[in-house]
């Protein structure tokens, strides 16, 4: 136990020493928010009024409110993945200065070096995420504030999710990098690829039937979808408080992937949340028993 802490420790450290993979990593969620209210703003609010009866008017502000919360959660839902494997450098550096070897022949058990990475991966992705949670709370407060305080927990608990199944994710992947270049082109890869497969960018419902299929079997669309369910529970009340029919609600739900089907079935949000817990489950024990088989560990 002495030993996996100091080795999480040591991976801890060697991060926040990099200031330049620190900065990248903490500036980047904050260049996402501003892109996304930048460009996505428009195509979010054209996706919630299209779902409006063209006879209803609604407040700026619930308009806001609702837009923010769709850029808000597909920040966070981007940014823990993306974060994640830029944290997880550590992993593949010590592979490529040669200190994994070191600590290979040491007597330090191979699934002790491999959850120390994991962990100190989860520590600073969390650290960077919430922070990144922080700001785009004054962005919702800024623009149009619906969330109670069991919204901000739930939230927080889905970054906290994310944040492990984006660790996991990456920790697989870079478990199989050994240079530089390769950890580049990897994490550009995820960086524009990963927010179309989980929603973030643009609605599941607005794909195609087949790609919708497709893409409800993959659990970042889950944690895409708990967030935004999170971030627009309290835009939803009001909707109701103002007397929106309830088929118009669920309409606007339906658009924003609020609500998710599997193969025509609603996803209640305990599925979402079994779904990726045990996604996270499986893949720290793959990403486990990679380092026990594999006998070089590179």
């Amino acid at each position: 136990m002495n030993a996996f802490f100091a080795l999480t420790k040591r991976n801890t450290k060697l991060f926040f020493k990099d200031k330049g993979m620190f900065f990248t990593s903490l500036i980047t969620p904050l260049i996402l928010l501003v892109l996304y209210a930048t460009f996505l703003a428009r195509v979010y609010r054209e996706s919630f009024t299209s779902a409006l009866p063209e006879f209803m008017t609604i407040p700026d502000k619930l308009i806001n409110g609702c837009v923010g919360g769709e850029l808000f959660s597909s920040l966070l839902a981007v940014s823990c993945i993306t974060v994640a494997f830029c944290s997880n450098m550590i992993m593949v550096q010590d592979k490529v200065s040669g200190a994994r070897t070191d600590l290979t022949i040491t007597p330090v058990k191979r699934s002790t070096l491999a959850l120390s990475y994991y962990c100190s991966t989860v520590l600073v992705t969390l650290i960077v995420c919430l922070v990144a949670t922080g700001v785009c709370f004054l962005y919702l407060a800024n623009v149009g504030w619906y969330l109670s305080a069991a919204d901000v927990l739930s939230i927080l608990l889905d970054v906290l999710l994310l944040v492990l199944f984006g660790t996991a994710l990456s920790s697989i992947i870079n478990f199989f990098l050994s240079s530089q270049g390769q950890i580049s082109a990897v994490g550009t890869i995820i960086s524009a690829g990963y927010g179309f497969l989980c929603g973030a960018y643009m609605p599941i419902s607005s794909f195609g039937e087949g790609l919708r299929k497709v893409l409800s079997f993959l659990p970042g669309t889950y944690g895409t979808a708990l967030i935004r369910n999170h971030a627009l529970n309290g835009v939803f009340a009001e909707m109701g408080t103002q007397g929106f029919p309830k088929e118009v609600v669920e309409g606007i739900r339906d658009s924003i992937d609020c609500n998710l089907y599997f193969y025509g079935d609603l996803v209640s949000t305990g599925a979402m949340y079994a779904i990726l817990a045990g996604s996270v489950a499986v893949l720290i024990g793959v990403y486990v028993l990679l380092n026990l088989v594999h006998r070089n560990g590179k």
